[in-house]
């Protein structure tokens, strides 16, 4: 860190000039990053900022705005400050317009009474300079040690940003270029300031943009530098820095990105290798009723033993993509689920076959001991994952042979329970009820033909009216017939609900209180949600 001009003052060779500062005392933070001496007016062209300038006065004007525009020059280029020796020029004091012009733009202004060697100055400023530097650059190799040795340790982002929040003493968040936080630290602050630096981090991180690769936003006071490798971005690393960054705490983010970057790179790597081996033996166990002869072997040698276990089929869907598009999720979302899976099971100390074997969520095979809880292996589970996801399991069986039944069960209960509003850490089928029955008959040409005959006349007239009245019967059924609290959930007034229900009354031609006819109806509904999507 560059020395400030009060820092500059304080030094014996400055201080036997008898220094004294005439105006613009608000800049006396301002950093010194070189001294110059000049006794030519036009100084500033040859200026680059942050310099330090000494001058007798003895070439400079008398007039007041001359003398004006030389302080405005020189403030326009970012001098960091001005010192005038009173000896040859003027003897007592500088002029009123230099000091008015100097207070005004906040540049200090230092008179030094006695004449003053100024190449004794500027030895003595610069020695401050090369230490400042010496001592940025000591400071900066030991964090390039100490994140190397964590890059080479493969230390997980947690680690990472534990040593970002110690080194810097501010909090860190790692988000996503979604703004998604995927880890924090709070550098030990009390923990109601969790709450603090969490609430609407998604909108206030949207606000926060910044054009390069590292940079701080001085109105959120954010130092943000962009995290990823081989032109892979993916994610933000944000320091909570109130005031703008000094050196050390720039090189700190931009190693800790380097860091992750090549963590996460590692972590694909090691991964995919992984990834591919489970996704090979899950597709094998689901293609035939009859595994092959080989598999107990080779999930073995993966780590997974399968005989005399208690073997718990898995799917995972991630809850945010379900919200769109249920019928399709990208490979990357899924990719990016599978790992964490993964890892969650490993947190969880489950052995588990774990990957992606369709279009729509990652699988899994759990392998325990016949001692085990299964009910606390799978809220930990849940627990770990860490990621808005369905989760749900199938049939706890004891052979490979009924494995697959497992997994086949688990993705109806996954499907089933994807519009499911329950806070439950994962479904089971009996979770899912008649909606999962219906999961599972969804391709019969008969349950359609039903569902068309229950409902085809309210669909066509949404479709023709653009109308919602088959989301106002959806939310009527969902409340067991109460019009209250269906209107209430459709956010309409009950007055408005009930003309809509005598509407659905009068297309269908059936009557809401009749218990058998509102039933019949949310069948059909359950049976039109989930259809197969074309």
């Amino acid at each position: 860190m560059y020395p400030t001009v009060s820092e500059a003052l304080a030094l014996p060779v400055v201080r036997q000039g008898a220094p004294r500062v005439v105006a613009g005392a608000a800049g006396l933070a301002n950093r010194v990053r070189w001294v110059h001496a000049a006794e030519v007016a036009d100084i500033a062209a040859l200026l680059r900022g942050g310099e330090l300038v000494l001058t007798t006065g003895i070439a400079l004007p008398d007039d007041a705005e001359a003398l004006t525009r030389y302080v405005d020059e020189l403030a326009g280029v970012g001098a960091a400050g001005l010192v005038v020796e009173l000896v040859r020029h003027w003897s007592d004091a500088v002029p009123a317009a230099l000091a008015a012009a100097a207070e005004r733009q906040g540049l200090p202004l230092i008179t030094l009474a006695r004449e003053t060697r100024f190449v004794a100055v500027t030895e003595a400023v610069v020695g401050l300079i090369v230490d400042a530097q010496v001592a940025e650059l000591r400071a900066a190799e030991r964090v390039h040690e100490t994140f190397t040795a964590l890059t080479v340790a493969g230390a997980e982002p947690a680690e990472v940003l534990r040593e970002v929040a110690r080194a810097s003493g501010l909090p860190v968040v790692l988000e996503t270029l979604g703004h998604d936080v995927l880890a924090y630290d709070t550098a030990g602050a009390p923990g109601e300031l969790l709450g603090e630096l969490l609430t609407d981090w998604a909108a206030r991180s949207r606000a926060v943009t910044v054009a390069e690769r590292t940079a701080y936003h001085a109105d959120a006071g954010w130092l943000v530098t962009v995290v990823g490798a081989r032109g892979n971005d993916w994610g933000r690393l944000v320091l909570l820095c109130p005031a703008p960054p000094d050196h050390r705490q720039v090189v700190v983010v931009e190693r800790a990105a380097s860091a992750l970057a090549v963590h996460r790179l590692a972590a694909r790597e090691r991964e995919g290798l992984e990834r591919h081996a489970h996704r090979t033996l899950l597709t094998e166990l689901l293609a035939s009723p009859t595994p092959p002869a080989d598999l107990v072997a080779r999930a073995t040698g993966l780590g997974v033993p399968l005989e005399n276990r208690r073997l718990v089929g898995v799917s995972l869907r991630p809850a945010a993509q379900v919200a769109v598009a249920p019928a399709m999720a990208t490979q990357e979302v899924l990719r990016d689920l599978a790992e964490a899976t993964a890892l969650a099971a490993r947190r969880a100390r489950v052995a588990a076959l774990v990957g992606i074997v369709d279009d729509t969520s990652v699988r899994a095979l759990l392998s325990l001991t016949p001692q085990a809880d299964v009910t606390g292996i799978l809220n930990r589970l849940a627990r770990e994952i860490h990621q808005p996801v369905v989760l749900a399991i199938g049939t706890t069986v004891g052979a490979v042979s009924q494995a697959r039944r497992s997994l086949v069960e688990a993705a109806h209960v996954a499907q089933a329970a994807a519009r499911s509003t329950s806070a439950k850490p994962f479904h089971r089928l009996e979770d899912v009820r008649l909606r999962g029955l219906l999961h599972l008959l969804a391709d019969d040409d008969r349950v359609t033909a039903f569902a068309d005959r229950e409902l085809g006349a309210l669909i066509a007239r949404d479709a023709a009216h653009g109308s919602r009245l088959l989301d106002t019967l959806r939310h009527y059924c969902a409340h067991g017939g109460n019009k209250s609290a269906a209107a209430a959930a459709a956010h309409m007034s009950r007055t408005a609900y009930y003309q809509r229900l005598a509407r659905i009354e009068q297309i269908l031609r059936i009557s809401l209180s009749d218990p058998e006819s509102v039933l019949s109806l949310h069948v059909a509904l359950l049976a039109v949600d989930v259809r197969p999507r074309a």
